[in-house]
């Protein structure tokens, strides 16, 4: 595995990339993702490929929707603190609180970069846990597994939707603007395809995701 060279980042938060299953399959499923991407054509590229197992899609998508919010959260970090942003919000109506249910069990308080950090700690362990997202092609995936994707999918959202409202005005200055866009259309477009999120939890970033559904 490579760090991401983006600089000195907080490898609490900005980790190494996670690789997708192993095996022939796994690389096949990866080739076709990379392929489709570079055609610019999103809403294929989101669509379960005939003869592919749609739990097998979801788990090596998912390893690509978190390596990608590891991208642009850790551009941002040094101006994403708990200082600037003290909670973790999406603007004034929205503010989310953290809870993993084993070892936060009642949700807290905490701010913006102390909840990616919790976040990010939590995804990587459901990816590293070969009962949740099997390591071998193949092997059979948990009864509650499309449970765990929709929740680490909805908590990813939160990232967007904190960076879009607080941090929007630097992406621009950064002039990472159409990459956030590009990385936001396709997470959009997998979550609408595969119904990973509810309505309600979109609300923040309503109107750019009507935009950008329509659209495609």
């Amino acid at each position: 595995m490579s760090l991401f060279g983006l600089g000195s980042r907080n490898q609490k938060t900005f980790r190494p990339k996670k690789n997708a299953a192993s095996g022939d399959k796994g690389m096949q499923l990866k080739r076709h993702i990379d392929a489709t991407l570079g055609s610019g054509n999103l809403r294929e590229a989101v669509r379960l490929p005939p003869g592919v197992d749609r739990n097998e899609w979801l788990a090596v998508n998912t390893v690509d929707f978190f390596n990608q919010v590891n991208i642009l959260y850790g551009t941002l970090m040094e101006f994403c603190t708990p200082t600037t942003c003290p909670t973790m919000s999406a603007g004034p109506k929205f503010e989310y609180r953290w809870a993993d249910g084993v070892q936060i069990k009642k949700p807290i308080e905490v701010s913006a970069p102390k909840y990616v950090e919790y976040l990010m700690d939590w995804i990587e362990a459901q990816l590293d846990d070969e009962s949740i997202f099997p390591q071998k092609l193949g092997a059979p995936f948990p009864p509650n597994f499309q449970d765990v994707v929709k929740t680490i999918f909805k908590r990813l959202f939160r990232v967007y939707a904190h960076i879009y409202h607080s941090h929007f005005q630097k992406i621009v200055s950064l002039k990472e603007e159409a990459h956030l866009n590009t990385c936001f259309k396709h997470f959009t477009l997998f979550t609408w395809e595969f119904r990973l999120i509810d309505k309600g939890e979109l609300a923040p970033l309503n109107d750019l995701i009507e935009s950008i559904v329509l659209a495609y």
